[in-house]
């Protein structure tokens, strides 16, 4: 018997807890590999590790399924049948219980594929997961892809773009060359999305290539290529609690948790640049004692401070791949006219973190821009994923045909 699923056994007598506002630290990766995108290649042994809390004292009887989805991630249209080989509702037995923490929680594990799920087409997915009595209401949702790698891809990314040299801009170079399928129509038939830091807000789409040479699809002094070069992410670590780590200022118990205050952060924007190793964004959950983070790491209410003046007809928001880069009332910030700085509050499972500041506005609703208090700063180090998609006349759905990352 599963080891984590033998908690079920024991914890049976109690009564079944609703989590749906309570899921907490989902964290979608490929697995053993923490600084990839969450994407694996069909037919190959690679899985998608999905790993999520709910704060409950008890589990909650949770159950998955799998919709395939478009580039925009929008559903495909597919039928089931189409895209799985099995039946698309599946159990999430893979559970264990905190240890030793002072907030008391509920691990759950999600490997793709297993036994019970198995895609089989390249694309997008959501993976929605609900309660068995109630799968009409999603608790949480997460992302991955899977990709045929049926063609490589060549990029270089520069400070000399077509707006200007070293300013605040970068640009891309890209060469798509096709090894395992035939492209009939290069200009009409392929897709090309390139995301910065894993942010998909940052999501730039090339509809049509610049030019053939030979094998090899170019594209190269298009619009679509330039990109806010943006700043290092800041980093704080919460991985003990006796000790003040990484960017932490202070740390003490209070009440029921433990409470972080980092380091009082400022704008940066008008700061020379300041090169910082990073993680592009991600975080990882960590507890310096334990065997199992997963289970032995604790939720610290982690004090966010950015001193900074007021950003007229803008919300700031603190954004990372723990806030799967949302913007909501979860992770906004409010201005403390009295402190002159902007707080936030926020309970973190213990860990490493990366984050940065956003200002949204509030008026024209537009793209969250970090630039405004992080700054452009055309030295920083980006990631930049690209997803190649190809649909032939007639096809009924895209095909990822190749999903890289260029650092």
């Amino acid at each position: 018997m599963n080891t984590r699923f033998f908690c079920i056994v024991i914890m049976s007598v109690f009564s079944l807890l609703a989590g749906a506002q309570h899921i907490r630290s989902m964290k979608v990766m490929k697995e053993d590999d923490f600084m990839s995108a969450p994407v694996i290649r069909l037919g190959s042994d690679e899985r998608i590790i999905i790993n999520f809390d709910e704060w409950s004292e008890d589990y909650s009887d949770l159950q998955y399924r799998l919709l395939h989805c478009d580039p925009d991630w929008k559903p495909s249209g597919l039928l089931e049948s189409e895209y799985l080989d099995n039946f698309n509702i599946a159990d999430i037995e893979d559970l264990a219980f905190s240890s030793n923490t002072f907030v008391h929680f509920v691990n759950y594990r999600i490997v793709i594929p297993d036994e019970q799920m198995k895609p089989m087409i390249s694309g997008n997915y959501i993976v929605q997961i609900f309660e068995r009595d109630n799968p009409d209401e999603v608790l949480a949702e997460a992302r991955f892809s899977v990709t045929e790698q049926s063609a490589s891809i060549n990029g270089s990314v520069s400070p000399r773009t077509d707006r200007g040299i070293n300013t605040e801009w970068q640009q891309m170079d890209l060469a798509v060359t096709a090894t395992d399928v035939a492209i009939a129509d290069p200009y009409t038939m392929l897709r090309v999305d390139i995301t910065q830091n894993n942010a998909p807000y940052t999501t730039s789409t090339l509809r049509t290539p610049s030019r053939i040479d030979g094998k090899n699809i170019i594209y190269t002094h298009l619009p679509e290529l330039i990109f806010k070069a943006g700043n290092e992410f800041r980093r704080f670590e919460t991985v003990r609690t006796n000790y003040n780590d990484m960017n932490v200022d202070s740390m003490r118990f209070l009440s029921n948790n433990y409470h972080a205050w980092l380091t009082p952060d400022h704008e940066r924007d008008s700061r020379q640049y300041t090169y910082d190793q990073t993680q592009q964004g991600r975080f990882l959950i960590r507890e310096y004692n334990s065997t199992d983070s997963d289970l032995g790491a604790d939720y610290v209410t982690v004090h966010f401070r950015l001193d900074a003046p007021e950003v007229i007809d803008a919300d700031v928001y603190v954004e990372g791949e723990f806030t799967e880069f949302k913007h909501n009332e979860s992770n906004r910030m409010r201005y403390d006219y009295n402190e002159r700085a902007y707080l936030l509050e926020m309970p973190l499972k213990q860990g490493s973190y990366n984050y940065r500041y956003v200002a949204v506005d509030r008026k024209r609703r537009g793209l969250p821009d970090p630039g405004v208090i992080e700054g452009n700063k055309y030295e920083t180090r980006n990631e930049y994923r690209v997803q190649v998609w190809y649909k032939p006349i007639g096809a009924r759905y895209d095909r990822l045909i190749s999903d890289y990352t260029i650092r």
